[in-house]
């Protein structure tokens, strides 16, 4: 049966509105927002409106033996959503209802491309937020971040998405429509599959329909800005401050290669003298907000940094857009942005921090690194350029390093982004021979025929050659 057999197929029980065929048009889906990867040409792109065209979409797959990679925004930074294989890209874009928000439970209800930034937006009537704040807040989609279990800037005292994950509806690949969890806050009923299709990357299931926790917004607030003269100091400073009992609502750290990008960027005023700076905020009821704020400055200045307070929110909104910054700021120095993710114990954020240093000097690379040093997670982020092939060498060198030192400081290979392609030759390092085959028996059981994203994470036809 024939690619043209298969798109007729979609184009009937889709519409034509739906199913997107045109050359030009596939090839913004050939990639995602990852550097260095090999990108790929889907045969179709499908966008249903609803879970029952997605169960329609996965049947024609399985007739027509055609993979089926789920879409979101495409923010991802593992090569998650690459049609390896070709085959159906289904974008979830234009299912973007919040179905329901419910204050009595403390609940929402949203489909998969609901913008992360929309949700909050709704809740925040109800006095709500919904903590998980990926730098893509403003484009990511719900499902998309589900599916990666993406963490953010408030990780550190808020948790990553998969604390806030509920219930979920999700399409099998037998095109078997299935729910799991709810709005009760305990549920131990069988094996926590909530869980388990959290971080999935979309290779166990298609999500189409999620519940979430939502939380009262903070009474208060206060942001800081602490620079250091060594990465030491700021390194320091921020295991002192978890030390002393305070769990800021965010701890980020920008290190000198990525201020002076930024404040040449974004001119919000950065110190471009400093090693490096930290970006702080302590949030709860006012009188707990002023004694952590006032810890967080003994601690700063015991580490041998100074220390300085957002005065008002306009003030707040400047220190806040320059940590977003950081990203496209560093994408602009060359024309291949090369952005890891690695994760070590909190009390080896130091030693992380000196090693990334030491590496750009020996491979000879320009690596800005910031991240949410609160809960470990770096971003270690070099700059290069993919035509330069013997440069792209040095990367790949110094990013396989990367990841060993995470390991060996008993860290892990993404705190966020998943392991999707980019990563997945390393997934073995860390699960070791046994861990791999209980991944690979997981993905089995639930698609046996490897229809769901596959090249991700593992891969089933290596067993079978």
């Amino acid at each position: 049966m024939s690619i043209a057999q298969a798109i007729e197929a979609l184009r009937r029980e889709l519409g034509d509105e739906n199913v997107i065929a045109a050359a030009e048009d596939l090839f913004c889906y050939s990639y995602d927002a990852t550097a260095d990867l090999p990108e790929q040409i889907p045969d179709v792109v499908v966008t249903p409106e609803n879970v029952d065209q997605v169960v329609k979409v996965v049947k024609i797959a399985r007739q027509f033996h055609l993979p089926v990679y789920p879409r979101g925004s495409g923010t991802n930074l593992s090569g998650g959503t690459v049609p390896v294989k070709g085959g159906i890209v289904l974008s979830t874009l234009k299912m973007n209802r919040i179905l329901e928000i419910d204050p009595s439970n403390l609940t929402a209800t949203v489909q998969p491309g609901v913008i992360i930034q929309d949700l909050n937006n709704a809740a925040v009537q109800y006095g709500l937020i919904y903590p998980p704040d990926p730098g893509t807040v403003a484009t990511a989609t719900m499902g998309g971040s589900v599916a990666e279990c993406s963490g953010g800037l408030r990780g550190l005292k808020y948790g990553v998405t998969r604390h806030y994950v509920m219930g979920l509806e999700v399409v099998l690949a037998s095109g078997e429509v299935v729910r799991y969890g709810g709005k009760t806050v305990k549920n131990v009923t069988g094996y926590d599959l909530v869980r388990l299709f959290t971080g999935s990357e979309g290779t166990l299931g298609i999500i189409t329909e999620i519940i979430v926790r939502l939380i009262p917004a903070p009474q208060a607030r206060e942001t800081m800005l602490a620079g250091f003269n060594d990465l030491a100091g700021a390194g320091n400073a921020v295991a002192g401050i978890i030390g002393a009992k305070v769990i800021p609502a965010t701890l980020e750290i920008m290190d000198r290669v990525t201020v002076e990008t930024v404040e040449n960027y974004a001119r919000v005023g950065l110190p471009t003298d400093a090693a490096a700076v930290l970006l702080i905020e302590v949030d709860g009821i006012p009188e707990v907000v002023k004694s952590e704020a006032e810890t967080v400055k003994r601690v700063v200045v015991q580490n041998g940094g100074w220390i300085k307070t957002a005065e008002n929110d306009e003030e707040r909104e400047k220190l806040w857009s320059a940590r977003r910054a950081a990203l496209p700021a560093l994408a602009r120095r060359k024309p291949t942005t090369i952005l890891e993710d690695a994760t070590v114990p909190r009390s080896k954020i130091t030693d992380m921090l000196l090693a990334l240093e030491d590496i750009g000097r020996r491979y000879n690379l320009v690596i800005g690194t910031f991240g949410h040093a609160g809960d470990g997670n770096l971003h270690p982020t070099i700059l290069a350029d993919a035509r330069d092939e013997e440069e792209m060498k040095r990367v790949r060198g110094a990013v396989e390093e990367i990841f060993r030192t995470a390991l060996n400081l008993g860290g892990t290979l993404s705190g966020e982004h998943g392991i999707g392609i980019a990563k997945k030759k390393f997934l073995p390092w860390e699960a070791g021979n046994a861990g791999m085959q209980v991944l690979k028996k997981i993905k089995q059981a639930l698609d046996p025929d490897n229809l769901l994203n596959p090249g991700k994470i593992v891969d089933l036809e290596e067993d079978r050659a």
